[in-house]
């Protein structure tokens, strides 16, 4: 097979991985910059160009889609679907991800366990009834378009929490406020989720006196067995957002696991280096059995 991977970096360790297990696998690895895609619709039906020459016979993608360039990104996965290629990430299921609010509502109506969050539309003068639905200070506000724990401020008490609402709705910025779990300890759960199966999964803890346990924030990362209940939340979360590779991000609490994110661009390099499990590995094994299923109902319609 041919097998493109979507990066606009071939220098990151996810993407030097992907590249590395299609190649192990015996399969053809591609690396194509979705920046750099030119879409062209007309009735022949869809194409794509890159750098000036038209892709042809690539069998599956890879997608790992910045959330910077997501409106592109994922039409430019969109048209790869389109063309007949199977996707390991469908780009519906990303955009279903990538935003932020949508994603919580969708989990809140599975009946998920999830920190209590308030979303309100800059309303003056409101910013102390939003910390109360949320059970008052210390509380954590979010910008809807932040990544790897940035725009994610702790706010120890209620004047502190109003003060930042304020500020950012004077910015006009979309943010979500949530209750802050004491009983994390700066510390969050991964689990990376493949084709229906939990595959790996680390506990991430924040550097002494920062709750936010990103590992781009300095957070540290050792392997974890996850409990029945944190298993099946993992599963339940990458299934109600469609995702087939999914890293689903939670806190543990006295009422059970939390779901904080579910994200469809998960990095490799914490999870593979905590675990010592080719998670790469296991993304192509399921594009293999996948995109051969995909194939053989191709054929017998035929």
């Amino acid at each position: 097979m041919r097998i493109a991977v979507l990066s606009r970096n071939p220098n990151l360790y996810s993407t030097r991985r992907l590249k590395e297990a299609i190649e192990d696998a015996g399969h053809e690895a591609l690396i194509i910059d979705h920046s750099l895609c030119d879409l062209v619709i007309e009735q022949e039906g869809p194409s794509i160009f890159y750098k000036g020459e038209k892709l042809k016979d690539i069998q599956a993608i890879i997608p790992r889609i910045g959330a910077s360039v997501t409106f592109y990104g994922t039409a430019v996965v969109r048209q790869f679907e389109l063309m007949g290629a199977f996707s390991a990430v469908e780009s519906q299921a990303i955009v279903r991800s990538r935003d932020k609010l949508r994603s919580l509502q969708i989990l809140s109506r599975e009946g998920l366990g999830m920190p209590k969050t308030a979303f309100t539309n800059f309303s003056k003068g409101g910013e102390k009834q939003l910390i109360d639905q949320v059970g008052g200070a210390p509380l954590i506000i979010k910008l809807l378009e932040g990544t790897q724990g940035l725009g994610v401020v702790l706010a120890e008490t209620k004047k502190a929490g109003q003060s930042v609402i304020e500020a950012f709705h004077g910015l006009k910025a979309r943010i979500i406020v949530q209750e802050f779990i004491k009983e994390a300890k700066g510390a969050d759960i991964r689990a990376f989720v493949v084709n229906g199966k939990v595959v790996g999964a680390m506990k991430r803890q924040g550097e002494e006196g920062e709750f936010r346990s990103n590992l781009h924030r300095g957070g540290q990362a050792t392997v974890i067995k996850l409990s029945s209940a944190e298993r099946k939340a993992a599963l339940a979360a990458a299934k109600a957002l469609g995702l087939a590779v999914a890293g689903v991000d939670m806190l543990q609490s006295t009422r059970g696991p939390l779901i904080l994110e579910v994200n469809s661009s998960p990095g490799l390099e914490g999870i593979e280096k905590a675990t010592g499990i080719n998670i790469a590995g296991k993304i192509v094994e399921y594009i293999e059995a996948s995109a051969n299923k995909k194939t053989s109902k191709r054929q017998i319609k035929q």
